[in-house]
């Protein structure tokens, strides 16, 4: 058995995809056998070999020829996300629109990102570091940004000359179908990029099979830990992007205005179904109160509703489960003495519905200060001053990302080193960006995605070292 975001799965022989805002089912997808299993694993490892021989320019065209698709099938492929996980539609065509733009940067950077990097050069010898693929690499994603969470890793794996197997969450497979035709569509050779339709519980045995090279896996702490445990088991290369409780932190001196907006994008956006979204919102005394009294207001004012519709701000939760979980949080948080200001209890209607939620007063052990929050509820926090908003921003297992709200940006820069996180921004909300490292500390996991460390997290950084035979030998052997 398995843990992925959050839900024990047992063994699946078919996959629902299901409108989380009707509750209807879209279609049913029969798992993939023992056999399809085997063929896609042969084909992963059969096509590794010639495609890391390709050179660096064809697998770049790849990359921009997908970028062409995506744009071409913005439309198809934004109702697609919107219809299996409940996603707005403008922002599912803006998360299109992402994985062309990270298709984009690899085609364009790749090959600096991957040259040689020279640590001698002498008449006699020479010594570099060369960046070679693994080979098949399994990704194993979640739900929530069911196209971008993909193509973050895939668009620079493949263009390091990896392979990849996905195995995408069992709620959206339109859409890790709709992926592998899409790099088919660019060219892609059979076998670059494979789809498995199998349930959470067979994750293991891909991971030990001897054709995965490497793994990488975005999703709960729980399956986290169980992809390490796998993955240090078979002593394969992994990488882990887990949830987050991202701080928020509004200083005296902020900008009020833009932090108020800001904030309710930052824990709205996506539905509040964001391991990087803002969590805890740790506000400076002296602005407490008007922070609070507008930012209620304008989490009241968001639409929420059908998520085909272009005016809606929050759709419905992913599964009516999640859903539920999410209501379980608020409902322990305000019996442990939190105030809900607004929200918290589930729409009255068809579909997994939760309204922006605001809960004050929140005591320190109290889930909405302790765990991740997967949906749009805020929790809100009074601090006397600076020292104690660091001090609450660390007060966490987890170190996602963070933001921090000031008009002195010495200051900001200052405290953003002290937060314990993967990211840290100051004036702006926590986002992920192709030419920036992407990733955390502590219990949301290792590894970066993203910018040149992503892509050379799955190779083999190679020392050569060339001499003359009978040359100089200034280096102490082991």
């Amino acid at each position: 058995m398995f843990v992925l975001s959050g839900v024990t799965l047992q063994e699946e022989r078919h996959m629902e995809s299901t409108n989380p805002a009707t509750g209807e089912v879209i279609d049913e997808y029969e798992t993939h056998d023992e056999d399809d299993v085997e063929q896609r694993l042969d084909a992963a490892a059969e096509t590794a070999s010639s495609w890391a021989d390709t050179s660096i320019e064809q697998r770049q065209e790849l990359l921009s020829d997908a970028a062409d698709v995506l744009r071409d099938g913005a439309d198809e492929y934004a109702e697609l996300m919107t219809s299996e996980m409940g996603k707005p539609i403008t922002e599912a065509r803006a998360e299109v629109e992402k994985c062309a733009w990270v298709c984009d940067y690899y085609a364009e950077r790749a090959d600096e990102h991957l040259q040689d990097e020279v640590i001698g050069s002498e008449p006699e010898s020479k010594t570099f570091v060369s960046y070679e693929p693994l080979g098949p690499v399994l990704s194993i994603m979640p739900w929530n940004f069911p196209f971008w969470q993909v193509f973050r890793f895939v668009a620079p794996a493949l263009a390091a000359g990896n392979t990849s197997v996905l195995k995408h969450a069992s709620n959206v497979p339109g859409c890790a179908l709709a992926i592998e035709d899409i790099f088919a569509e660019a060219g892609a050779p059979e076998g670059a990029l494979s789809t498995l339709l199998i349930g959470s519980d067979r994750v293991d045995g891909v991971i030990a099979d001897d054709r995965i090279r490497a793994v990488t896996l975005t999703g709960s702490e729980g399956a986290g830990r169980a992809v390490a445990a796998s993955a240090g088991r078979n002593l394969k290369k992994h990488v882990l992007e887990l949830g987050g409780s991202d701080p928020f932190v509004v200083l005296d001196d902020a900008d009020l205005d833009a932090a108020i907006e800001t904030g309710v994008q930052a824990r709205t956006l996506n539905s509040g179904q964001s391991c990087i979204a803002a969590k805890r919102f740790v506000v400076h005394d002296d602005v407490y109160d008007e922070f609070e009294e507008r930012f209620v207001e304008q989490m009241q004012a968001l639409t929420v509703g059908d998520p085909m519709e272009e005016e809606t701000d929050v759709g419905p939760q992913a599964r009516q489960d999640l859903m539920e979980d999410l209501h379980e949080q608020v409902t322990a948080t305000a019996d442990a003495g939190a105030t809900i200001r607004c929200g918290g209890e589930p729409l009255d209607r068809e579909g997994a519905f939760y309204p922006p939620t605001v809960v004050t007063d929140v005591p320190r052990d109290a889930p909405m200060a302790t765990e991740e929050v997967f949906g749009p509820a805020a929790a809100l926090f009074r601090v006397e001053d600076a020292e104690a908003a660091v001090e609450l921003a660390n007060d966490t297992h987890l170190g996602l990302g963070a933001s921090i709200w000031t008009e002195d940006l010495e200051r900001g820069e200052r405290l953003a080193r002290r937060i314990d996180a993967g990211a840290t921004f100051v004036n702006e909300l926590v986002k992920s960006d192709p030419r920036l490292p992407f990733g955390g500390i502590k219990d949301s996991g290792y590894g970066r995605e993203l910018s040149h460390m992503g892509i050379r997290e799955f190779v083999n950084r190679k020392t050569v070292w060339v001499q003359q035979a009978g040359g100089p030998d200034d280096v102490a052997t082991e």
